[in-house]
């Protein structure tokens, strides 16, 4: 299995690059590789901290069943076969960060910079970043911001020590469970107390799961409350308690010295609009003979495009990638002609792939 955390690549001041993919998902690393068959070299810039979009982060054990000669694996599965395959293109990720910007150049090139300041000169830009960028589901109460990062940490954030603690975590899939459970029948550094909260007795968690925490609540390791935040309690500069209004209609109090909202993420279509590719209904239209936007030298593949008879497929997504990646080598290898090769008899490709052909 790939170590997904090797592929993170540092920050560097201003990076050239024949392509920029821009997501990391399946369509995402599908289109490296069909870059990469074409000699063309790219970095990937994904707003979360390891490669596999939607896939890690919303269904990596869920079983998909529509991938061509693969009848069945999970999202984790299907990422790190992507990772393996895309290995020997040698792909530099810049992850946990989002593009913010992208200015065309008077030489044809695009300068594209990142929420953590790397700065790209990229020839190419493939948009593959699925319905957008994906930002952790915030607890939205007054005056909680401030405690944003010392106390009150969303899902991607790094969860300081929980012993001697008073914990509350909010969440009702496996994760949040997962997590509550974690730290509850934890044998060194106990937390005081561990508190999982929803605003109802139903989860989205397998079964499995929910009845673990309850045989854990039934046991007194930790315990589940039926309510919504409401309201804070603040002595000074330090969250001392969470209002919450009960599904049964009352309010309490819960003593909180951390807050942990485990909601998952949410996409965002962010700065692409402006960017100056045309949009309808929030997703980026393309030519299907090389997905190419309305803008030259942009392409976008996968759920973030839209064109007559589109799906939602991460099969269109693949086919999207190897088209768009054709159309890139016009512009990029202009001098050269492209030619479908096969890696069944192409030794060209087999030098690329690394790999000695059978028979």
């Amino acid at each position: 299995m790939p170590d997904r955390t090797a592929f993170q690549a540092p920050a560097n001041a201003a990076i050239t690059t024949d392509a920029l993919v821009i997501g990391a998902g399946p369509t995402g690393l599908f289109q490296v590789f069909q870059l990469g068959l074409l000699e063309i070299g790219c970095h990937v810039v994904d707003s979360l901290p390891v490669p596999g979009g939607q896939c890690i982060e919303l269904y990596p054990d869920k079983p998909i069943y529509d991938i061509p000669a693969v009848p069945v694996c999970t999202g984790r599965e299907l990422v790190d076969r992507l990772l393996t395959q895309v290995a020997p293109m040698a792909p530099s990720f810049h992850l946990s960060q989002q593009v913010s910007t992208v200015e065309p150049q008077a030489d044809g090139r695009f300068e594209v910079t990142t929420t953590a300041g790397t700065r790209f000169l990229a020839r190419s830009i493939f948009i593959a970043g699925g319905v957008g960028s994906f930002v952790p589901r915030h607890l939205k109460v007054d005056g909680i911001d401030r405690f944003f990062g010392r106390q009150v940490f969303h899902t991607g954030d790094a969860i300081p020590a929980t012993t001697g603690r008073q914990v509350v975590v909010l969440g009702e899939d496996d994760a949040a469970l997962e997590y509550a459970l974690s730290i509850a029948d934890s044998q060194a550094g106990r937390p005081t107390s561990v508190t999982l909260m929803h605003r109802r007795d139903a989860f989205t968690a397998a079964p499995a799961t929910v009845d673990r925490m309850r045989a854990a609540c039934d046991a007194g390791r930790m315990r589940f409350v039926a309510a919504q935040a409401i309201g804070l309690v603040v002595d000074g500069d330090r969250l001392t308690n969470l209002s919450v209004a009960c599904a049964d209609g009352s309010t309490v109090s819960l003593p909180v010295d951390l807050l942990i909202v485990l909601w998952g993420l949410s996409p965002k279509l962010g700065p692409i609009a402006d960017w100056g590719v045309q949009l309808e209904r929030k997703q980026v239209v393309v030519d299907t003979e090389t997905f190419e936007t309305s803008v030259p030298r942009i392409f976008a593949v996968g759920d973030v495009n839209t064109y007559p008879g589109k799906k939602r497929l991460i099969v269109c997504g693949f086919h999207e990638a190897t088209m768009a990646a054709y159309g890139a080598a016009t512009y990029l290898r202009p001098d050269r002609p492209t030619q479908v090769q096969y890696t069944t008899t192409s030794t060209r490709l087999h030098r690329l792939l690394g790999v000695v052909p059978h028979g």
